[in-house]
């Protein structure tokens, strides 16, 4: 499968070295072409990695990831060209955060203008799930838990087809997929992001997932 990933940051090399791992073929896009960033990942990912600007990373992924800054991930989406991403299954792994204070930072939107929200208005034609956004990256691919449980990874989308084939992939990547609801549902997700980045400060726990535990009666 083709996976093309929009963003050079830690959350974008993670979720592609993740895909690589899985033997995809991944296309890193950065905004310019030739990027160093972008190049550099490609050079040590092997034969399947590859590098772009953000149009041929929408265009030739069967999977579009968007792992950009949440507050710039509109103009990365009108950058690559939003009919490429027609019809197709898009992860969205932004949170709507700002930084201009400093650490927490705060998030923005709301219920209607949620990042996933904001983004499925963006791509009406896409099939965008929310997924993974709720955990840092260095826990996306198959971490260790005591006891040897799985976190659970909250999804969300419109179409049923996509959050199947996400929860599928969210398998393979070591998880228990948990699917809340609808786009809608993105917002929640958002902030229960905030959640772990509060704990993980306070606590200097950067190591910690979510997981649903059942009572004794189920």
């Amino acid at each position: 499968m083709k996976v093309g990933v929009l963003g050079t940051g830690d959350v974008g090399k993670s979720i592609a070295n993740a895909f690589l791992a899985l033997d995809h073929e991944v296309t890193l896009g950065a905004r310019e072409e030739g990027n160093a960033t972008a190049s550099g990942w490609a050079r040590g990912g092997g034969p399947r990695a590859k590098s772009g600007t953000f149009t041929q990373a929408a265009r030739s992924g069967e999977i579009i990831v968007l792992a950009t800054l949440g507050t710039a991930t509109p103009q990365a989406i009108e950058m690559a060209g939003s009919h490429f991403f027609d019809g197709k299954l898009v992860w969205d792994l932004t949170n709507p955060l700002d930084f201009s204070r400093g650490m927490p930072p705060k998030l923005l939107g709301g219920l209607g203008t949620s990042a996933g929200e904001t983004h499925q208005r963006l791509l009406p034609q896409a099939k965008i799930v929310k997924v993974f956004n709720t955990v840092g990256n260095a826990l996306f691919f198959r971490p260790k838990l005591q006891g040897g449980l799985r976190g659970d990874m909250f999804l969300c989308g419109n179409d049923a087809g996509a959050k199947q084939r996400t929860a599928e992939l969210v398998r393979e990547f070591g998880w228990d997929p948990v699917d809340v609801g609808g786009i809608e549902a993105s917002h929640y997700l958002e902030a229960v992001c905030m959640v772990w980045v509060s704990n993980a400060m306070k606590n200097n726990a950067w190591n910690r997932v979510f997981k649903l535990l059942p009572t004794a009666h189920g």
